[in-house]
C-alpha cells in the first residue's frame, strides 16, 4: 500500500498482464478529505510473449476487466473509461467526446428517500452486528435495539433525522468512536474568507486598524506564515491597515468583511508603516485557515514559557494528534529537546490516531551511556534518548490514542502525568463501509485492555498522578497552570541524585608508570 491507503492491482488476460504502478508518497502529503481520489498510478501492461512492459495509463486511480477480458474500465480522479484491453488509447481518443470516456454527468437515477432510508438504517445496524469488536455486542441486545428504534423512521421526515436515528441506536452500544458522518445533503452557501496571518484593533484617532500580532509561524511555508510577514512586505506590530482593494476600511467595514471570497487568493492591501506618514500598497495572498500559524505560536509560546522558568534545563514537546501530523511534530521537537536535562511531553488536545507506541518507544529509551570524539562531541547511547526526567500533560480533550499514550505513560513508569482526566475512548476504527447515499457509519472495532484497569479507559479515561484545573480566568489572563505545575514538578526531579548529568573532564590515564 501507499500513503493513501490504496494497494497495487493485477489482472491478466492470456496474451497480457496488466498492473498497476503506484507512486511512494508520504502520509502528510495526502488529503484525506478530499472528494476526489488521486490520479497518481500508472496502468502497465506485460505482454507474456516478448517479456516487454509498456505503460497503458499514465495517470489513474484504479482499473478493472472485463469478464470475457475484452476491455478495461478505469477512474482517473472522478472520471470513468473504457477502453480495449491489449490496446493503448491514443491521444486523438482522449477528448472526453469520444474515446470510452462516460458522461456520468448525464446519468440520473430516481431516488426514493424513505426506501433508501430504511435500507441505511437496516444496513447500518448490520454494520455493527458484524464488526463490533466483541461477537456478544457487549451483551447488548442488538436485535432488540433494532426493533426498538425502527418504528421511529416512519416518523422521520429528513436525511438530518436519519442522522440522528442513527446516532441513538449506535449509542445504545455504549461504545466510543461509533459515527455516522456524511450523506445526501443540499451544499451550503460557502462564503470563505481569506486570511492574512494578524490579528487587528481599530484606532478611531488614525482612522485605520492597527495590527497587533503578525503570527510568525513557518517563514518557508506559505500555508503556515504571514502574508504581511513574506519578503518584500515585511510589516510588522504596531504598522497600520488602511485599505483591501481600494476599500478604505472603516469601524464598520472591518478586514475581514473584506476577504469574503478570497480564500487564497491575490488582494490588493494598503498600509502605512509605524511612525511613517506615507502610505503603500502591495499584492499578497491571503491564506485558507489560520489554525496552523496559531497553533505554532502556541506552542513556540509554551516552549518559551518553559526555558525561561527552568533557566534553559528543560526541553518541551507537544503533541497534537497521534496520525502522521503529530507523528512529525513530535520529532520535530523531540530531535532537539531531548538534550535538556527534563522534558514535559504536552499531549492535552491531542485528537488520537495510531502511533502512541512508536513514540512511547522514543521516550522509553534509558540512557546507559556515551560515545565520546575528538571533534565530534559527546553523543547519548542509545541515540534519541531522553537525558533525564519526563513529565506528561494531558486533559480532558486527549482521547483515543491519546487516551492511550497518557494512561501507557504512568503505566511504563516513565514519570508523572499531570492535568486532567482524559477523554475516555479507546475502541479504535477502520472506516470503509459506507451507506447507499455516500454517509458512513464507523464500527469500533479495537477494542482495549491494560494489565491494571482492563477494559476500563473506555468510557472513563486515565486520571492524571496530579490533577491540576484550569479555571477559564486562567485562559483570559493568559495563564497556563497546568504547565506551570508541570515545569515544577519536572524542576523538583532534577534536584535528585540520580537525575545529574556526567562530567567529560577527565578522560582514562594511560601514561607509564
Amino acid at each position: 500500500p501507499v500513503g493513501d491507503g490504496r494497494y497495487g492491482q493485477l489482472a491478466a488476460t492470456r496474451e497480457k498482464v496488466y498492473f498497476t504502478r503506484l507512486p511512494i508518497k508520504g502520509s502528510l502529503k495526502t488529503n484525506w478529505y478530499s472528494s476526489e481520489p488521486s490520479a497518481d498510478a500508472q496502468l502497465e501492461m506485460l505482454d507474456i510473449d516478448t517479456g516487454k512492459i509498456e505503460t497503458v495509463v499514465p495517470n489513474m486511480t484504479a482499473f478493472r476487466m472485463s469478464q470475457d477480458g475484452r476491455h478495461l474500465i478505469y477512474s482517473a480522479g472522478n472520471s470513468v473509461r473504457v477502453i480495449k484491453s491489449g490496446e493503448k488509447p491514443s491521444r486523438e481518443t482522449d477528448d472526453h467526446r469520444r474515446g470510452g470516456w462516460l458522461e456520468l454527468d448525464r446519468v440520473q437515477i430516481p431516488v426514493r428517500p424513505r426506501s433508501e432510508w430504511r435500507q441505511m438504517f437496516r444496513e447500518a445496524w448490520r454494520l455493527q452486528r458484524d464488526h463490533f469488536w466483541t461477537e456478544d455486542m457487549s451483551k447488548v441486545d442488538w436485535a432488540r435495539v433494532y426493533a426498538r428504534y425502527l418504528p421511529l423512521l416512519n416518523r422521520v421526515s429528513s436525511r438530518s433525522e436519519v442522522s440522528d436515528l442513527i446516532w441513538e441506536m449506535q449509542g445504545e452500544l455504549g461504545t466510543s468512536h461509533a459515527y455516522e458522518i456524511g450523506g445526501d445533503y443540499r451544499l451550503e452557501p460557502y462564503y470563505g474568507i481569506g486570511f492574512l496571518g494578524a490579528d487587528f484593533d481599530y484606532d478611531a484617532k488614525q482612522k485605520a486598524y492597527v495590527i497587533r500580532n503578525i503570527m510568525k509561524g513557518d517563514l518557508w511555508d506559505e500555508g503556515c506564515s504571514s502574508p504581511l510577514a513574506r519578503a518584500g512586505v515585511g510589516l510588522k506590530d504596531g504598522d497600520l491597515l488602511l485599505a483591501i482593494d481600494g476599500l478604505p476600511l472603516t469601524r464598520e467595514l472591518t478586514p475581514q468583511q473584506c476577504l469574503v471570497h478570497k480564500v487564497g487568493k491575490d488582494v490588493s492591501i494598503t498600509f502605512r508603516r509605524k511612525g511613517s506618514s506615507d502610505s503603500q500598497t502591495l499584492s499578497v495572498r491571503t491564506l485558507r485557515s489560520e489554525q496552523r500559524l496559531r497553533y505554532r505560536e502556541w506552542v513556540e509560546k509554551n516552549r518559551a514559557l518553559v526555558r525561561q522558568k527552568s533557566k534553559g534545563r528543560i526541553g518541551y514537546v507537544h503533541v497534537p494528534n497521534m496520525g502522521p501530523y503529530g507523528y512529525s511534530e513530535f520529532h520535530r521537537a523531540f530531535l532537539t529537546e531531548l538534550d535538556c536535562d527534563g522534558l514535559i511531553i504536552d499531549v492535552r488536545f491531542n485528537g488520537g490516531g495510531h502511533v502512541s507506541q512508536l513514540l512511547l518507544e522514543k521516550l522509553s529509551r534509558k540512557r546507559i551511556g556515551y560515545s565520546k570524539s575528538r571533534w565530534f562531541g559527546v553523543q547519548p547511547y542509545p541515540e534519541e534518548s531522553p537525558a533525564g526526567p519526563m513529565v506528561a500533560l494531558t486533559n480532558e480533550y486527549a482521547g483515543s490514542d491519546g487516551d492511550i499514550f497518557s494512561h501507557s505513560f504512568k503505566l511504563m513508569g516513565l514519570g508523572p502525568l499531570i492535568g486532567k482526566r482524559t477523554w475516555g475512548g479507546v475502541i479504535g476504527i477502520s472506516p470503509s463501509h459506507s451507506l447507499v447515499d455516500g454517509g458512513m457509519t464507523t464500527q469500533p472495532e479495537y477494542s482495549f485492555w491494560f494489565k491494571d484497569v482492563g477494559w476500563k479507559v473506555e468510557n472513563y479515561g486515565t486520571e492524571p498522578d496530579i490533577e491540576v484545573d484550569y479555571p477559564p480566568g486562567d485562559y483570559t489572563s493568559g495563564r497556563d497552570p497546568q504547565l506551570e505545575r508541570a515545569i515544577k514538578v519536572c524542576m523538583e526531579r532534577l534536584d535528585r541524585p540520580n537525575a545529574k548529568r556526567p562530567r567529560f573532564d577527565e578522560g582514562p590515564d594511560l601514561s607509564l608508570p
